[in-house]
């Protein structure tokens, strides 16, 4: 049996840690990347795969793993299921907006009869099965997520967008009295101002309403080495069983956010055939 031949479209960080799980797998392959950079080539470990501008070009596609940021992921899985492609996408948005982008990408799957699996990442995707998990475990209980700070994906994926920075590391965290924070480190291009590039963040809508510290650095590759990390913990407010014990759980982890979400985008791949025309969750039991 051949193997499931995927489609890259972009190659950010996230396109980049799914084209490295590729490598490491025996059932799924590379069919190529499709980025409107196509003609600068890829950069090593990548030079040898099918590089293309649009994903015609390429041969024997069975599916899609959309990497492009989160406001132009409808756009781009919409085009794709028009060509009867089936697409796995994890773009991050707020809750609002998450649930039309998803009830837009069940349209247009079941319109094209073919099948899409939304929320393949971390989270939304593998976390809020974990908080799920506590939650039946301990029925009767409070749960708080937070104390390291997380890499935010798409948050990231903004700034590098804008002009003067050449990349950025976005990461949340929660003050002492609980309100969201952003804190986002830059490494300016040479020549670059700070408070003009700073301005211009604060001008994007992924920003807006939002607290943000920026911070210019001269290198990111510290604070990238340093990966992603949360701690999700649960503590039961009865006894258990009747036996005078409480319940309590705790996951704490630290890892790398874009070779996560890349692993749930593979593992969600693997159950394409399986679905029926339509938009899907990810879940651990498609």
């Amino acid at each position: 049996m051949r193997p499931t031949r995927l489609a890259i479209i972009g190659f950010g960080r996230l396109g980049r840690a799914c084209a490295a799980a590729l490598r490491d797998s025996h059932d799924l392959e590379l069919a190529g990347v499709v980025t409107p950079q196509a003609a600068g080539g890829l950069p090593k470990p990548f030079e040898h795969a099918r590089l293309a501008g649009h994903v015609r070009e390429l041969e024997g596609v069975d599916a899609a793993l959309v990497c492009v940021p989160a406001g132009q992921v409808l756009g781009v899985a919409r085009e794709l299921l028009q060509q009867r492609l089936p697409v796995i996408e994890c773009a991050i948005l707020d809750e609002g907006a998450l649930d039309a982008h998803y009830e837009a990408l069940g349209d247009a799957a079941r319109h094209h009869h073919v099948a899409a699996i939304v929320g393949a990442g971390w989270d939304p995707g593998a976390l809020p099965l974990v908080r799920r998990l506590f939650e039946v475990l301990i029925p009767r209980g409070r749960t708080e997520v937070g104390a390291h700070p997380a890499l935010s994906l798409h948050h990231t994926t903004a700034a590098d967008g804008v002009q003067g920075v050449r990349a950025a590391l976005a990461c949340e965290s929660r003050s002492a009295n609980g309100r969201p924070q952003r804190y986002l480190y830059v490494q300016l291009e040479h020549g670059a101002i700070a408070a003009t590039v700073e301005a211009a963040i604060r001008a994007d809508p992924h920003y807006a309403g939002e607290e943000i510290l920026v911070f210019p650095v001269e290198n990111l590759a510290a604070f990238e080495a340093a990966g992603s990390g949360i701690v999700l913990e649960r503590r039961g407010t009865g006894a258990a069983g009747g036996a005078g014990l409480h319940s309590h759980l705790v996951l704490e982890a630290r890892f790398d956010l874009p070779t996560f979400a890349a692993r749930i985008m593979l593992d969600a791949a693997r159950r394409l055939a399986q679905l029926r025309p339509g938009a899907h969750p990810y879940s651990l039991w498609l």
